[in-house]
Order: structure tokens, then C-alpha cells, then sequence
């Protein structure tokens, strides 16, 4: 079928922290101009003059094709081309339909060493990007030194290209700048024609590049036989540690350097690559995830500087209306001063008047005097006017600001309870299906282990049924978000139970689809006996670990997706 083009423009913004494409998140970089950037740059100054690693943003677009694959429509091939920056690049990639997925083998010839795109970067990473500008890291590309590199990966995206960029770590979330091949669509793909007309934005800088010589990385000053992820790991620290992650995620920074640490001991002590490899991947997760948290906090931080200064204006407004009161008051004294000098004026021109056959010049004085002193008064008057005037357009003031705060606090708080009502809600719904309870991931939905064959992946017929409620319980919230996670008793090999808990976890999404949920909406994982919930060496412990739990989020219950456990390779399960 006919490729679809995305044509794109290149676009540097240096050193800008705003994402070209919008989306419906709230940043996780403030906007020029506001003081949260002002803070920044000034960060930014005090780091530099300290040797701290420094990071910047550059925004950039670029050009390449995207394909709309059809559903479980066979397989079909496109192939990869070098860029610029390593054109002798080249391979293909197979995509194969599958039921709520893609399967992706790319295979890619002549891919040279990461740091020959600079020394910053260590490895490969394959990307998924939608027509509209979303990236998703499809997993890493490791450089095998024949030049010559495999890899297999699912994906639930439809509508895709492909590219490979250069990456310090293999955990990024954005991809930087340095794409070294892109995919290249030959005549006769199969897909079919949709109109597509969007860009995807390449990030590099504040995340990943350190503003620094490139002498100062940690894995720039390494020995030459450190493996590759503790090269990587090693720079994931000190990468969130330059974002600030030890100010604002302390926790997670310190596990990640636990586990460095870990992996460090593991190296000294020539423990193998499958140990080494194990703690030193968890450490650039965990540093990865630790800077990204570190980024949502500053927004919040900036969020909240705002709100102070709502405050403080409205404080001001008070004390400006105070003073006018006074004002109005002084005013209101310098009357009654004027109205008692204009009753002695009264009374002098009273009594020249009875003088005034003896004293007429006395009373010309007299009368210019009280005249003088009746135009003061009408001055004092009109001050006094205009000091009321400004008082009560104070007050005004005052109470609509007071106003509007009583608001913004009153939907703020109908927005929670609104969101705390609809969990409730959701969880009764699903408790009289399944049974349900709440937790700080969201609410959880057990299957036990007799809604299947014994020892197979199949849905008894009483699960299906159940699974179906559960179906149209869900479509009735749009915004949830479902992860199904099989597990397993400790009875049997690591390899038979993660395969069974995949496959019973792939059951379950599987028949969701099948029933109206989205598929960008329910993923599915198997952990084995990784993650028990009782205690393994009782018959009752281990009915309890035999399960399906089915992990219900959404912000429109007020509880985002957070990251499932990651099942330890055999080695490390012995």
C-alpha cells in the first residue's frame, strides 16, 4: 500500500524548554519568561561556574514516512536507510499483525560504534513515532561490535514510523536529536492510505547532553572492558543528579545509586554479566525515573510560586484599601477643622455688622475672610467625596478578589470529591464482579486461579462471563487505564510459570478487547512466581498466589499508572 509522508521542518529553539508538539499533559519544563525559567537560568549560571554538568533542550523536527498497518493484516516489510550521521546504515524490519499488537523484527547492517555520533553516547534504541508526535522507545539496539544488530519487540501502535537514535542510556523517555536511520517505505507495503499530517519532535540537551567537556562523564573516564550497562548506569546517575533529583526525588536517587553500587560490587568481584547486567539496568531505570520526577516537582514548585503571588496580591489589595480608609478619615477631620473655622467667621462677620458705622474696614476684611474660609470648605467637601469614592471601589476590589479565591478553593475541592465519589463508585461496580480493593497503584481486581483450566491459559466460561461485566463496567468511565498481571505459585521452573502468568495475563486482555475495550488502554504482563502475595510453603498461600490481578488507574479516579514490578531473570529467581 501507499506510504504515508509526514513532512517536517527543522526547528532549533537553543536553549528553549518548550515541546513543539501540545499536548494534553502539563509540561515538565517552564516557559520562557515566567520566574520558575528565570530560577532556572540562574541555576543554570551556578552550575556552570561550579563544573556541575549542566544539560540544555534543542527542539528539532525531521522528516520520515509512517505506515497505518492494518489489524491482523500479515506481515509486511520496510526497510531502514542511514542518515547523515552514519549513512552506510542499512536493513529492514518485519511487521507482523498480531491480536491487539504489532510484532517488530528489525535487522540493521553496518551500525558502527554509538560514540562515533559523540562521546556522550553509548548505545542504540529503536522508536516508534505516531502521526502525531508521540515516541515510544521500542526497547535497545546494542552495539555486538560486528556491525551487524537484532531486534524483536511488540508494540500496540497502529500507525507508526521507525528510527534509531543515539542514547546515553537505554532508558530514556524522549529520543535525542542523533538519529543515525530511519525506515523507508518500498512499493507494496502493506497498509492502507490515511491522510497524515503531523511532525515528531527530537529532544536533546537539558535531559541528556552535558554542557561540560565530554572528558568529564563518568563513562568517558572508564576502563576500556567496563560492560556497557554499568557504562550506561553510571551516567543515568549522574544525569539525574545534574536535573536535581537529589534535591527533589532523594529517595529514588538513592536507591539508584544502591543498586550502582550493587552492580559496582559485582564488577569488582567478577560476579558475570548476568548479575552486573541485572543491577546496573535497575539502576538506570530507577535514576531515569528519578529525574523525570524530578521535573514534574520543579513545575510544581512553579505552579506554587504562582499561587504565592496570587496571595500576596491579594494582600496588597487589602493594605491599599486600609490606607485609603485612612486617607478618608484624615479627610473627613480636616472637614470638621474647616466647618468650625467657618462658624467663627459667622460670628466675626455678625459682629462687624453691628459695628459697621465705626468700623467698615473691618468689615470688608471680615467678609473676604469668611469667603476664603467657605471656599476651603467646599474643598474639604469634595476631597471628602472623592476619599469615600476610593474606598469603596476598594472594598469592591477586595471582595471580588475574595470572591474568586472562595471559587477556584470550591471547584478545586468538587473536582476531588467528584473524582473520590467516581473511584468509590468504580470500585462497588467491580467489587460485585470481582472481588476489588484499593490501593496507592488503584484499584486492583483479582482472578483467582479456578476461573481457569488447571495449569492452562484458558478462560472458563464463568471468567468470560465475568470478564464481560467487567468490560462494560469499564467502557462506561472513558480515561481508565487497565494493566493485567499474571502470577503464579512457586510450584514448578521459573521459565513454566513466567510463561503461564504471560499467557493467562494475555488471555484476560485479549478477551477484554474482544469485548469493546481499547487496546491502547489494557496492557498485559506475566510476573511467575515473582510477586506473592502469601505465603508459598502452605496450600492456602499458594491458591492465594495463583491469580490475575487486573490494576484499574485513570486520572479520572485520581490515580495515574504507576510502574508494574519487573520479573528477575532466572539466574537471579535461583
Amino acid at each position: 500500500m501507499k506510504s504515508l509522508q509526514l513532512s517536517l521542518a527543522v526547528v532549533v529553539l537553543y536553549p528553549a524548554l518548550v515541546l513543539a508538539q501540545q499536548d494534553q499533559a502539563p509540561p515538565l519544563y517552564p516557559a520562557p519568561g515566567n520566574p520558575a525559567e528565570q530560577q532556572s537560568q540562574q541555576n543554570l549560571a551556578n552550575q556552570v561556574n561550579s563544573q556541575t554538568p549542566v544539560f540544555r533542550v534543542n527542539v528539532y523536527a525531521r522528516s520520515a514516512n509512517a505506515v497505518n498497518y492494518r489489524n491482523r493484516g500479515g506481515s509486511t516489510s520496510v526497510d531502514f536507510k542511514g542518515t547523515d550521521l552514519m549513512p552506510s546504515i542499512t536493513g529492514h524490519a518485519k511487521i507482523d499483525g498480531k491480536a491487539g499488537r504489532l510484532a517488530i523484527d528489525a535487522d540493521l547492517e553496518h551500525v558502527g560504534p554509538a560514540s562515533a555520533v559523540g562521546p556522550q553516547y553509548l548505545t542504540y534504541v529503536l522508536w516508534a513515532v505516531t502521526p502525531e508526535g508521540r515516541a515510544v522507545n521500542l526497547g535497545e539496539v546494542l552495539p555486538n561490535g560486528n556491525g551487524r544488530d537484532k531486534l524483536s519487540v511488540t508494540t500496540d501502535l497502529q500507525a507508526f514510523g521507525l528510527i534509531v537514535t543515539a542514547e546515553p542510556y537505554f532508558a530514556v523517555t524522549h529520543p535525542s536529536d542523533k538519529v543515525v536511520a530511519q525506515n523507508v517505505i518500498p512499493t507494496g507495503v502493506k497498509g492502507f492510505e490515511e491522510p497524515i499530517d503531523a511532525k515528531f519532535d527530537v529532544l536533546e540537551g537539558r535531559e541528556y547532553i552535558v554542557d561540560v567537556p565530554p572528558d568529564q562523564l563518568p563513562s568517558a573516564q572508564a576502563q576500556p572492558n567496563v560492560p556497557l550497562d554499568l557504562l550506561e548506569a553510571r551516567n543515568a546517575v549522574a544525569i539525574a543528579k545534574a536535573a536535581g533529583a537529589q534535591q527533589y526525588a532523594s529517595d529514588s536517587v538513592q536507591k539508584a545509586e544502591d543498586m550502582l553500587q550493587r552492580a559496582e560490587d559485582y564488577y569488582q568481584r567478577k560476579q558475570g554479566r548476568t548479575p552486573i547486567g541485572t543491577a546496573a539496568r535497575g539502576a538506570t531505570q530507577m535514576a531515569e525515573d528519578a529525574r523525570v520526577l524530578t521535573l514534574r516537582k520543579k513545575e510544581s514548585e512553579r505552579e506554587e510560586a504562582a499561587r504565592r503571588a496570587a496571595a500576596e496580591a491579594q494582600a496588597k489589595a487589602e493594605a491599599d484599601a486600609e490606607a485609603a480608609k485612612r486617607d478618608a478619615e484624615q479627610a473627613q477631620a480636616q472637614s470638621n477643622e474647616d466647618a468650625r473655622r467657618r462658624a467663627e467667621a459667622e460670628q466675626a462677620r455678625a459682629q462687624a455688622e453691628q459695628q459697621e458705622a465705626a468700623l467698615q474696614a473691618q468689615q470688608q476684611q471680615a467678609q473676604a475672610q469668611a469667603e476664603a474660609a467657605r471656599q476651603a470648605a467646599e474643598d474639604a467637601e469634595r476631597k471628602t467625596q472623592e476619599a469615600q469614592n476610593q474606598l469603596a471601589q476598594a472594598e469592591l476590589q477586595r471582595q471580588q478578589a475574595e470572591t474568586q479565591s472562595q471559587e477556584a478553593q470550591r471547584q478545586t475541592q468538587q473536582a476531588i470529591q467528584e473524582k473520590e465519589q467516581m473511584r468509590a463508585r468504580l470500585r462497588e461496580q467491580l467489587n460485585q464482579v470481582l472481588q476489588t480493593r484499593d490501593s496507592a497503584r488503584g484499584l486492583i481486581v483479582s482472578m483467582p486461579d479456578v476461573l481457569f483450566a488447571f495449569n492452562k491459559y484458558t478462560l472458563k466460561p464463568e471468567a468470560r462471563e465475568r470478564l464481560a461485566k467487567i468490560s462494560g463496567i469499564v467502557e462506561a468511565y472513558p480515561g481508565l487505564k487497565l494493566q493485567v498481571e499474571g502470577h503464579t505459585d512457586s510450584i514448578g521452573s521459573d521459565e513454566y510459570n513466567l510463561q503461564l502468568s504471560e499467557k493467562r495475563a494475555d488471555s484476560v486482555r485479549a478477551y477484554l478487547v474482544s469485548n469493546g475495550v481499547r487496546p491502547d488502554s489494557v496492557s498485559a504482563q506475566g510476573f511467575g512466581k515473582a510477586d506473592p502475595v502469601a505465603d508459598n510453603s502452605t496450600a492456602s498461600g499458594r491458591k492465594l498466589n495463583r491469580r490475575v490481578d487486573m490494576v484499574v488507574t485513570g486520572d479520572v479516579i485520581g490515580t495515574q499508572l504507576s510502574p508494574s514490578i519487573e520479573p528477575l531473570p532466572q539466574s537471579a529467581n535461583r
